[in-house]
């Protein structure tokens, strides 16, 4: 079997990737799963996996080359095969990825934007079939904090992703600034949706929101997935919300984004400048600011929902390394709690797989 390993697509917003390094040379053995090279995008950088075994004979793309997805990195061979038989295969590769690309470029969905209740929200709907999914991101975050995640879901069912108010490209202008006003959002887009009942996963201040919506509106929430959540404990790195919110430049923002990884390497100039125009816009510093005033004044965790897990089949997901609300707040809760080792606050992104698995096999396993 000859296998052509190509630019992966990590979420819809991503269109090409720079080749970084390579991790297997031409005649090393891989295995399925095992990375192979690392790849960085516009959002941040990650490593590729083998999605099968063999033997590693070609490398197409070199270190520092920008590819657009889809493009031939290299070839794994399974077996044997002759120089000349992968000759033929990767000529028949590039011969029809020009047209094949246009084409997924054309026909792939995006974000929509809609005004309710004088509120402009800007959301992404992916997939079709069973309850949907709706993932909640966190404080300084939009919806492509799950741009590893959502199209893996969407595989299985209907995933929506939104931008919360004060965040992305949703309104800006706040009124309570506090969880309640975030939670009737996620209700008003559901309601917009025409969805009576709906999965919820958040990631931090979306686990908090999450659990909000499930309190004011129970018989509209099948299950709760929360990831790093905020609400679980007193406990918050106030350094860090305090940082971000501070932050005005390059140099000021990447030592507070580095310790959202257990990596900071993941922390790439572009998303630095990515957030850095978010922080920009008009009404965003003000809009974070009520927030971090509201829900974590003087670097604690201002509201206690622990009683609320359990009430919904839950899923708690951390990362050992989470160096923003500590992992040990998952201790005791009515819940399948799945500490991964090693990942770091956005541990969606650094440990999408398992993650993406985890919340599969628990959407599975519901009645």
């Amino acid at each position: 079997m000859i296998h052509t390993l190509t630019m992966p697509k990590w979420g819809l917003s991503m269109t090409e990737g720079r080749i970084d390094v390579w991790l297997k040379q031409p005649g090393d053995r891989v295995e399925k799963g095992e990375e192979v090279l690392d790849v960085e995008t516009d959002k941040l950088s990650s490593s590729v996996e083998a999605p099968f075994s063999g033997v590693l004979r070609r490398v197409l793309a070199l270190s520092d080359e920008t590819l657009p997805v889809g493009a031939l990195l290299g070839i794994v061979v399974e077996g044997e095969a002759t120089e000349a038989e992968i000759d033929a295969v990767i000529e028949r590769f590039n011969a029809g990825f020009v047209s094949s690309a246009a084409e997924v470029e054309a026909s792939g969905p995006s974000a929509q934007k809609v005004d309710i209740g004088g509120r402009l929200l800007r959301y992404l709907d992916l997939g079709e079939g069973g309850t949907p999914l709706v993932l909640v991101h966190g404080f300084g975050g939009d919806l492509n904090n799950w741009l590893f995640n959502q199209p893996a879901l969407a595989a299985e069912r209907r995933v929506i992703t939104l931008d919360l108010p004060g965040h992305g490209e949703s309104g800006k202008h706040l009124q309570s600034a506090d969880a309640q006003e975030l939670s009737q959002a996620v209700l008003a887009l559901l309601d917009h949706l025409k969805l009576d009942r709906v999965h919820l996963a958040g990631h931090s201040m979306g686990g908090l929101v999450s659990l909000t919506v499930a309190a004011q509106a129970p018989e509209r929430v099948a299950s709760l997935t929360l990831i790093a959540s905020a609400g679980l404990g007193p406990d918050i790195n106030g350094d860090y919300l305090q940082g971000f919110a501070d932050a005005t430049n390059r140099n000021a923002l990447k030592p507070q984004l580095t310790q959202l990884f257990s990596d900071p390497a993941l922390v790439t100039r572009q998303m630095l400048e990515d957030m850095l125009k978010f922080k920009r816009l008009e009404g965003v510093d003000q809009a974070l600011r009520q927030l971090n005033q509201q829900l974590f004044e003087g670097g604690r965790q201002k509201l206690d929902l622990r009683s609320g897990v359990g009430r919904q089949p839950s899923l708690v997901i951390w990362g050992s390394d989470d160096a923003i609300i500590p992992a040990t707040h998952a201790e005791g809760l009515l819940a399948q709690v799945e500490i991964l080792p090693g990942p770091g606050h956005m541990v969606q992104l650094e440990a999408a797989e398992r993650v993406n698995q985890l919340i599969t096999t628990f959407l599975k396993s519901l009645p």
